[in-house]
Formats: C-alpha cells, structure tokens, sequence
C-alpha cells in the first residue's frame, strides 16, 4: 500500500458521521457514528419515529451504543424512557437533568444511567465526548463535542448566551450544530407573550441568527468544514432567513446547512 493510500484510509477510517433527525422545539435527536460505534444525542422523537428516520438513512437502531442527554426540557428528553427500553443500551444525563426530566415527564423505569457532572469526558466505544456547562435555563444542562482520532464535532444547542470559553470551543471544530433559534424582528412583532420573548433573548435563552453567525465569523478555525443551523424557531424564524443572514456574515466560504423541524437531514461527515 502506498503512502497515499495508506493516509486515506486512515482519514477515512477517522470519519465521524451525523445525522440530525429532528430540530427545534417539537423535537431534537441526532445520530452520531463511527465504523465501530454509533450514539444518540437526545431523544426528543419516539422510539418510532427515530426507528423510521433512521432507516430513511440505511441505518440500523442496534447499532446504537449509548444515549446522551443534554438537558431536561421535553424536546431532548421526553422520549428517553422508551427510547432507552427499546434499545436497551445506557443512558448519559446529569444528575440534575435526571431529577427534573422525572419530575416533568413519566419516563417510566431506565435501566443502565450513567449519571456525570457537567465539564466531564465521557467515553462511548472509540468516540470521547466533552461536556459543556451551559447557561440554558434546563437544569444543569450541557452541550456537547464527539471525539473521534482527531476530529470533532460539536452539538451546541440551548446555549443561553454566547458564554465565556463558547468561542474557544468553536475553534476546535470540524463541523457544528450550532443553534440558529430565531430572527429578532420576526420574535419581537410576532405573537409570543412578552415574558416568552424575554426568556427566548434572555441570558438563559436561545442564541438569534446573528449571534450564531458573528460566534462563527469571529471564532471557527481554518478546520471548521461545515455548519448546520440548528434549533430554528418555527414561530420566529426561516430557514431561508436563517441562511441569509449567516450569509451576510460569513459569506460563502464556509458551506451551511440547516437541520429540519419535522425531518431527518442527510447525513454530514467530518
């Protein structure tokens, strides 16, 4: 085997894949995988629905090595329960998300959970997986960073605010789902209640299209091969908007996606 040869197949071995098979608030759950190991982040679909998107895609739920949840709000976790029942593998979530999600929905018995604290470094087959504290208003919610021979991706929804250390997290990267939640006009001449749209701005929030895209211009590293708009407000923002605006940021050197509302997105590869 040549030199050449040999460097591809390292790279592609080094693949990580992902899948997001649903974003935003009616929903969030994305499929990550290696050629060895494959994890769920979240579990806001049913056990049904993620059975359905992930055939769409060729892929096969026992695979599926381990859940990890980034926080307690319903959209991440409502699903866990059963999710977990059906495929049996265990579940990584904060002691804090655990204890609220248990007391706002009826998971109903879990098996294997994995409890850690926000900050860790998890380990799921041949993926590492950082753990970031965020300021969301979910309980001690985090996002994360997959790991796999030298690439990263990372999963940055819920974030609250552009927090310190975000941006350097955002260097290191080599494709993000980064949170693109609403259009400030759109949210402040739309229909949401005034304490909704303070909480949805507010420093335990959702970031607006241009706080993602300026977070991106100032910090992606020359690494960075792709992003994809996550968690977009059905209410107060567009997909089109969305893109527009990053556009006008970031121009067209680095290539955007948008993660859907009510289906799965092709698959993206770092």
């Amino acid at each position: 085997m040549s030199a050449a040869q040999l460097q591809l197949g390292m790279s592609s071995a080094a693949t990580i894949t992902a899948i997001a098979l649903q974003s935003g608030s009616a929903g969030n759950c994305i499929y990550i995988e290696t050629e060895t190991t494959a994890l769920l982040i979240d579990a806001g679909i049913s056990a049904t629905l993620l059975r359905e998107r992930l055939a769409e895609h060729g892929r096969d739920p026992s695979r599926i090595s381990a859940i990890l949840i980034s926080h307690d709000h319903g959209d991440h976790v409502r699903h866990v329960g059963v999710v977990q029942r059906k495929l049996k593998v265990p579940v990584y979530i904060t002691e804090g998300s655990l204890g609220a999600a248990r007391r706002r929905f009826a998971l109903g018995a879990m098996g294997d959970i994995q409890c850690f604290r926000p900050g860790a470094q998890l380990r799921v087959g041949s993926l590492t997986i950082e753990t970031v504290p965020t300021p969301h208003d979910g309980t001690q919610g985090v996002a994360f960073v997959v790991g796999h021979r030298g690439r990263r991706l990372g999963v940055l929804t819920d974030l609250g605010h552009c927090f310190d250390g975000l941006g350097e997290v955002i260097g290191g990267l080599n494709g993000v789902f980064l949170e693109s939640n609403y259009d400030p006009a759109m949210l402040r001449e739309g229909g949401y209640p005034a304490h909704l749209k303070r909480r949805i701005q507010g420093p335990r929030g959702h970031l607006s299209n241009l706080e993602a895209a300026e977070l991106i211009a100032r910090h992606a590293g020359a690494g960075l091969r792709w992003a994809c708009l996550s968690h977009l407000s059905g209410q107060n923002n567009d997909p089109t908007l969305a893109l527009r605006t990053h556009r006008s940021i970031l121009g067209n050197e680095i290539p955007l996606h948008v993660a859907p509302r009510d289906c799965s997105a092709q698959p993206l590869k770092v």
